[in-house]
């Protein structure tokens, strides 16, 4: 009779042991992991993570290659660059308050603009970009409180933006630890546009029209002339791509948000996965497929709306 209650009781116990790992599993890659380029967290276990974890929790390394002195996937070439998480470097920001920053793309690489990460701490506050100099601030993960002339104040949370004109006065004080994604570029003024202060958030944005392509895309910013740059969004479910290999003269800062997939990048191919920053010169061909069992989402920089020859 024991004996039947046990064979009774065996695939309810399988069952629960199944789901305990299953969650467990989950659990241990949203901590860092040990694969490479895995799935994310299944739905099925209770308190997911938050939007863009693994953008700021990357895996770093395949677990053999973790304690291997000098590993890294970042690649640096004459037209493009991969900078992966292992290899940041985070130091004091110039003139802000209580915050560390990795610059991921500047000038020095061939780019005509910065991109960089700024973790701050709760109560942190950031200064002011050099003159001239226009901004774009996209928060990864915590909150921030904007304040920009006499007055205005704006909260910030995960997935919100706010562009910046060259010489608006402004500042951020983060409200928890955040770590924000910031784009600057000397604005390039031309006739009598000016551009406006722009707050918003991904999910409040349209999607547009993507002749030939299967991606969803949104643009953060007004595609009219007085901008001379925009951020995209750009959604790929698995086994999506571009449809196009691309060649033209704009330059891009990519950040992979989320998902996994390969890059294809003049004549050499990439795995890369949430937290993996792209720098593309004019020129470089460039492809996009996207891998793994969750959507891919990249945060996209390019020029627009200005001559190549000014």
């Amino acid at each position: 009779m024991a004996s039947t209650s046990i064979l009774h009781f065996r695939p309810l116990f399988l069952f629960v042991l199944v789901a305990s790992l299953r969650c467990g599993a989950a659990a241990g890659d949203v901590d860092g992991g040990e694969g490479f380029c895995s799935a994310e967290p299944s739905s099925e276990c209770s308190g997911g993570p938050p939007l863009y974890w693994k953008a700021t929790h990357p895996t770093l390394a395949p677990a053999h290659l973790q304690d291997l002195p000098g590993f890294t996937r970042s690649v640096v070439k004459r037209d493009h660059a991969l900078i992966t998480p292992e290899s940041h470097v985070f130091g004091p920001l110039p003139d802000w308050i209580n915050t560390l920053g990795a610059y991921l793309i500047s000038p020095s690489i061939g780019a005509h603009f910065t991109m960089y990460l700024a973790n701050m701490q709760d109560g942190s506050k950031s200064a002011l970009p050099p003159k001239d100099v226009e901004r774009l601030v996209f928060v990864l993960q915590g909150s921030i409180s904007l304040s920009v002339g006499a007055g205005t104040t704006h909260s910030l949370l995960v997935d919100s933006y706010a562009y910046l004109p060259a010489n608006i006065k402004h500042s951020m004080i983060s409200d928890e630890s955040t770590t924000l994604v910031i784009f600057e570029r000397r604005y390039s003024a031309t006739e009598d546009f000016h551009p406006d202060l722009i707050v918003g958030s991904t999910d409040k944005q349209p999607l547009l029209e993507t002749p030939g392509e299967v991606f969803q895309l949104r643009k953060l910013l007004p595609t009219s002339l007085p901008y001379d740059f925009n951020i995209h969004i750009m959604d790929f479910q698995p086994g999506e791509y571009l449809n196009v290999k691309e060649v033209h003269y704009n330059q891009h800062g990519l950040l992979l948000l989320e998902g996994q997939g390969i890059y294809r990048l003049g004549d050499s191919w990439y795995p890369v996965q949430s937290g993996d920053t792209i720098w593309m010169a004019p020129f470089v061909p460039q492809w996009y497929a996207a891998l793994g069992k969750t959507r891919t989402r990249y945060l996209l920089y390019k020029d627009v709306n200005r001559n190549p020859l000014i």
